[in-house]
């Protein structure tokens, strides 16, 4: 037995099946007949099932997520004259409304794809990864997910500025924005892209400049002071120079970085410190030639050298960093020569744990943890050890910083999977084709170009925002474990999140 309000209805298990249609269309009839709006008369469908049906209750999953998407449909069709009428003057009244936040609850833990899309299938656990294209369902995420997020405000009487835009629900502060550019690549590391390479979409699919401009301007105006360009390979991205300088101009970034491969940065490097680039990160795995061109699948070692060598000269002491991922067997008895770079150049050297992404080909028999790491560099069995001394790390630093005596730059480690920092996590990403995510590791997206696209103020873009960030999961995008991403299998590849 089903109860809406004053109305009972009786289905057997098996009518559900047969009349779902039905079903659900008799819930919003009796919502329009009693003139309410959904959530403050129909109670939680599971606990209104009498005893002797207990069978159906699995049946109901369609049905609440067909709820949910009327709930929101319904809070945006409401008229004028009925959102100011007296009878409705409850959505204002701060004494509890159990039914509504029943509602709220169903609607906030249904499975992500009610208001967050997932950037990959199921299928994508097959050997070629699935375009990352928007689902057919995506062009109303983000009104589902800002008439949920506007619905709070309602409730609780604040308005957005009065709760940071930016704090997600375990009070982290996301101050570190990271924009990716562009989805192509002239390199195909195979840690970060599938053998078959990535289905790329069609320019006009990207976010515009004036897009990442706006943007920009909204996330460093609640918060936000760190800016980094990535890919893709973000210097194949025409414009960027263009994009720096109106970045630049924004009081609110002190910071704007870029990661690259490094292959053609010496070229653009000019341009881009005079349009306003402060930081540069150079990603290299192996200083040997035909190393590089196994993992890279390119030539281009020399060039990407000489860039390190351009970009600290041309950046202050402390500014460049060269990333580089580590795995046994392929570069982990080059450790010590990495270390060596930071002896006269004023570098930062960081050796990165490495990460599982949608068909890298990540293996737990090849990952090297960062205690294994430290083992390597300090205990070497052929050559005297070498001794590293523990540095000072940042607030929200994703490194652990150490020095070799005498050298004038650093060595880190970023341990995302040996020991994570999502505690402190600070960092939000927007791909190149808009997604806001809000976890590297999870798979949750939201569209704000679509967003942007089809109307959204800046106000509700900023609403659509933190109640995204209040979803975010506490760390590893609540996967738990390398072992527990690399099962899930549904995130983007790393390239088309942006490094």
């Amino acid at each position: 037995m089903i109860h809406l309000g004053n109305r009972s209805i009786r289905h057997s298990p098996q009518s559900l099946i047969r009349n779902s249609n039905v079903f659900t269309k008799s819930i919003i009839l009796s919502c329009r007949s009693l003139s309410c709006p959904v959530g403050t008369i129909i109670p939680p469908l599971h606990t209104s099932l009498d005893d002797n049906d207990s069978q159906a209750k699995p049946l109901f999953a369609k049905q609440e997520k067909n709820l949910a998407s009327f709930s929101s449909l319904a809070l945006r069709r409401k008229s004028p004259s009925t959102e100011n009428s007296s009878d409705h003057n409850h959505l204002l009244d701060p004494k509890p409304r159990p039914r509504l936040e029943e509602l709220r609850k169903r609607l906030r833990g249904k499975d992500e794809s009610i208001s967050l899309k997932k950037a990959a299938s199921s299928s994508s656990k097959k050997k070629a990864s699935k375009s990352p294209s928007p689902s057919p369902n995506n062009n109303n995420s983000w009104k589902d997910l800002l008439a949920l997020a506007k619905l709070d405000n309602l409730q609780k009487k604040e308005n957005i500025e009065s709760d940071a835009m930016l704090m997600d629900s375990f009070s982290r502060m996301h101050t570190y924005l990271r924009i990716s550019l562009v989805e192509r690549c002239n390199l195909r590391c195979r840690y970060c892209m599938p053998p078959d390479g990535v289905p790329l979409q069609s320019e006009d699919r990207l976010l515009a400049a004036n897009e990442v401009d706006r943007l920009v301007n909204i996330f460093g105006s609640n918060g936000v002071d760190k800016v980094r360009l990535t890919g893709g390979e973000p210097l194949l991205r025409k414009g960027i120079a263009d994009i720096i300088s109106n970045i630049a101009t924004n009081q609110s970034i002190n910071s704007i970085g870029i990661t690259t491969n490094g292959v053609t940065l010496s070229r653009h490097l000019p341009s881009l410190v005079d349009a306003g680039l402060t930081h540069a990160n150079i990603s290299l795995d192996t200083l040997n030639d035909t190393k590089f061109e196994n993992i890279t699948r390119r030539k281009g070692l020399s060039r990407v050298l000489r860039a390190i060598e351009d970009s600290c000269e041309a950046l202050p002491q402390g500014n460049v960093k060269v990333n580089c991922v580590v795995m046994k067997g392929f570069n982990d008895d080059e450790l010590r020569r990495f270390i060596k770079m930071t002896k006269d150049l004023p570098l930062d050297v960081r050796f990165i744990e490495w990460m599982p992404f949608n068909n890298n080909g990540w293996n737990k028999n090849r990952f090297l943890s960062y205690a294994d790491m430290m083992d390597q560099i300090e205990s070497d069995e052929v050559r005297s050890p070498m001794k590293l001394i523990r540095d000072k790390d940042g607030s929200n630093d994703t490194t652990k910083w150490w020095r070799v005596e005498g050298h004038v730059g650093r060595v880190g480690f970023i341990t995302s999977m040996s020991e994570h920092f999502c505690g402190t996590c600070n960092r939000i990403r927007l791909t190149a084709d808009g997604q806001l995510k809000v976890c590297l590791f999870g798979s949750a997206e939201i569209s704000l170009r679509d967003a942007m696209r089809e109307g959204a103020s800046d106000e509700e873009l900023q609403f659509i925002v933190k109640a995204a960030l209040q979803k975010k999961k506490f760390a590893l995008g609540g996967h738990g474990s390398a072992e527990g991403i690399e099962a899930a299998n549904d995130n983007r590849p790393m390239t088309l999140i942006g490094g």
